[in-house]
């Protein structure tokens, strides 16, 4: 049975922090569906990129569940992490996935602008981009580049995207193919 991942894509989001993971997730053979957040599913990153998401929020929120999702990813980037904390929507995606176990995977700004506030980090270890940590009252910052606590995975910037991706290609199919995308793509994973 294949894995599924949602990745959110919201104005302002941070181009190799979304990019990556998809490119990465899908070569592991992971169906990736983007989804982005608000009226037009063209959705414009924080370096002017455009990028086509599959489809819009409001086809999943409609549907009202993650049950069928492995897991959600979060890029950062600013504006975009605070247009999808802004979004009703994607915290109650994001609650309902925590309650059901579901992988919670965000990176640079996410951790901090959309987790935090949703009382995703409560108690957790987490990293973010540096100097965001100051936003986290109730978590517990790490400077290591990914941090996994329980079903949460945290990176802190647009340089470790890549290592992010294979962390979470790990946990969905575990370390032998996570190295093998590494591999592939020459990436040094210590």
């Amino acid at each position: 049975m294949s894995k599924r991942v949602i990745v959110f894509l919201a104005d302002g989001f941070e181009e190799v922090e979304a990019i990556t993971p998809i490119d990465y997730l899908r070569r592991a053979g992971i169906e990736v569906c983007t989804l982005a957040v608000g009226q037009d599913k063209t959705v414009t990153g924080a370096h002017g990129i455009k990028v086509l998401a599959d489809a819009g929020l409001s086809e999943l929120a409609k549907q009202g569940k993650t049950a069928a999702w492995d897991g959600l990813l979060l890029p950062g980037g600013m504006p975009g992490a605070s247009n999808l904390a802004a979004s009703p929507e994607v915290g109650s995606l994001l609650k309902e996935a925590a309650q059901g176990g579901k992988w919670i995977c965000a990176i640079c700004a996410s951790p901090a602008v959309v987790l935090a506030p949703l009382g995703l980090l409560k108690g957790r270890r987490f990293t973010c981009y540096p100097g965001m940590e100051k936003e986290v009252s109730d978590g517990e910052w790490s400077a290591d580049p990914v941090v996994i606590h329980e079903n949460i995975i945290t990176s802190c910037a647009a340089g470790t995207a890549a290592l992010w991706a294979t962390t979470i290609i790990g946990k969905l199919l575990g370390e032998g193919e996570a190295q093998r995308i590494a591999s592939a793509v020459l990436l040094d994973r210590t």
